[in-house]
């Protein structure tokens, strides 16, 4: 199976390296590139994997790239120039699945792309430095795909319209919840509830928190 892949970066000569880096490989295509998150989602392809530049010149907040690029059904593999242990926790909290340094191998860059296909973390030094010991992220151990599944349900979805965002069936749906609960309940953080279920999903950066209204 061939790997669809996007690449969200304001940088022309990296989006250049990384085609060529993956072009090499068959189980690669690059299927889209554009310089926001907004503009790769509008040109409405069909992707597997995106690689997303943590700090983009639009400012925008890195969690809340990898949210939106996960709602539309992707898995996410950050990029960095440097060493930024924040802007990792803030994508790790929001559900990327791994790291990639724009310095790294073409080998490396495309067994991740690979790699980020199935439900586990792509491990790396990088990822785990970041977000080794830090208690603002996810410590319940949810995979990325009952990531998908908890920040759409939690917040508002059906069973039926997460199954059909995500390319899934209803049963399998039910079952991500049913596994997500028991990882919650072992957590210490019990959710019966769809309204517990939303607290976590934004206790743990799957969701961001409500804002307040203004009186």
């Amino acid at each position: 199976m061939t790997v669809r892949v996007g690449i969200v970066d304001d940088h022309q000569s990296v989006v250049l390296g990384i085609e060529v880096a993956l072009g090499r490989d068959p189980a690669c295509e690059v299927v889209g590139s554009a310089g926001t998150v907004a503009e790769l989602l509008a040109l409405g392809q069909d992707i597997d994997v995106t690689i997303l530049d943590l700090r983009l010149a639009d400012a925008t907040h890195p969690g809340e790239n990898v949210r939106a690029l996960r709602a539309a059904g992707m898995r996410v593999l950050v990029l960095t120039a440097g060493d930024d242990p924040h802007a990792i926790r803030l994508a790790a909290g929001a559900g990327a699945v791994g790291v990639l340094q724009k310095a790294a191998p073409v080998e490396t860059i495309a067994a991740a792309v690979v790699a980020a296909t199935q439900d586990e973390t792509v491990p790396s030094a990088t990822w785990a430095a970041a977000i080794d010991g830090d208690p603002d992220l996810d410590s319940a151990g949810l995979s990325p795909r009952e990531a998908e599944v908890l920040a759409l349900y939690a917040a508002g979805e059906k069973t039926v319209r997460v199954a059909r965002a995500l390319g899934i069936s209803e049963h399998t749906v039910i079952e991500h919840l049913r596994s997500i609960r028991t990882k919650y309940a072992r957590d210490g953080r019990d959710a019966p509830t769809k309204v517990d279920l939303y607290r976590r999903a934004v206790e743990d950066g799957f969701l961001p928190a409500p804002r307040r209204r203004l009186r």
